[in-house]
């Protein structure tokens, strides 16, 4: 197995698989819940890959459908610091900039913002989003908001995750 690139070296706690549920709303659609997977994996390079997959929750009489999918690398150019890079495959990039810090009681806290969205022209339109993890031990949660449509920033999702495995 290789080992962890020694400038990313504090971003251990994020590695590994992550699943569990959340709840989502937006003014232009009804609210949900949904289960979800994250995949935290690294090549000896000082970056993280990332996958994030979502599914209805099942039912007794149907399984969870797909519902949403994000890639990409999430960068640490400098102590503190975090670039991350996604692709959806709705048609919209993502470039977001923030920190990553430490809290006193040892939880991992992470938030980020756009910079930039780029988005294909059959994409919906998304002008920003904004992210916060806090990560302590097995247990990831997140709450994102989005502008989009037309709308201003506001709620859109949040979850609560625990790793399934090491990456």
């Amino acid at each position: 197995m290789t080992s962890l690139h020694p400038d990313i070296a504090h971003t251990a706690d994020l590695l590994g698989t992550w699943s569990g549920e959340g709840h989502g709303k937006y003014p232009t659609i009804d609210p949900f819940g949904y289960a979800e997977s994250v995949t935290f994996a690294h090549v000896g390079k000082p970056f993280l890959a990332y996958q994030q997959r979502t599914r209805s929750l099942a039912t007794a009489d149907q399984p969870g459908q797909p519902m949403h999918s994000e890639s990409g690398y999430w960068r640490f150019p400098a102590p503190g610091r975090i670039e991350v890079v996604l692709s959806h495959p709705t048609g919209v990039l993502e470039l977001e900039e923030g920190t990553i810090e430490i809290a006193l009681d040892g939880t991992v806290v992470i938030d980020l913002a756009t910079t930039s969205v780029a988005f294909s022209s059959t994409a919906k339109s998304v002008t920003g989003v904004q992210r916060l993890f806090r990560i302590k031990g097995d247990i990831m949660t997140y709450d994102l908001r989005m502008a989009a449509v037309g709308l201003p920033m506001q709620h859109h999702l949040s979850a609560r995750l625990v790793r399934q495995a090491l990456g």
